[in-house]
């Protein structure tokens, strides 16, 4: 009985823990992740960091598509972020919502 309780949490943690690294493999995929990285700033913040200034703010997702699709500068320091044109629209929404939960 109890290894059939581990198993179930084992593949559990494996199917809640497949949607994070699929959006990190997505942000990967996308280039992201030559500025950024999940929990330290490289050229850009780190996601985490994006997270936390964006919590609460319910018009943060919409904000960060559009940031992420025209590129901008200011918010984080001088250097600007480059526009991503080439990602498609589902793909940065689908980065954003990653990185607004978190990015774990």
């Amino acid at each position: 009985m109890k290894s059939i309780s581990i198993s179930a949490l084992a593949a559990t943690a494996v199917m809640l823990s497949a949607p994070a690294m699929a959006n990190m493999e997505l942000a990967k995929k996308s280039n992201c992740l030559a500025c950024h990285a999940v929990d330290k700033k490289i050229v850009g913040p780190s996601y985490q960091d994006v997270a936390k200034k964006y919590a609460g703010d319910k018009t943060a997702e919409a904000k960060l598509i559009e940031k992420v699709k025209k590129g901008g500068s200011g918010v984080w320091g001088p250097v600007p972020m480059a526009p991503n044109a080439a990602v498609k629209d589902e793909d940065i929404k689908t980065i954003v919502k990653w990185i607004l939960a978190g990015a774990k």
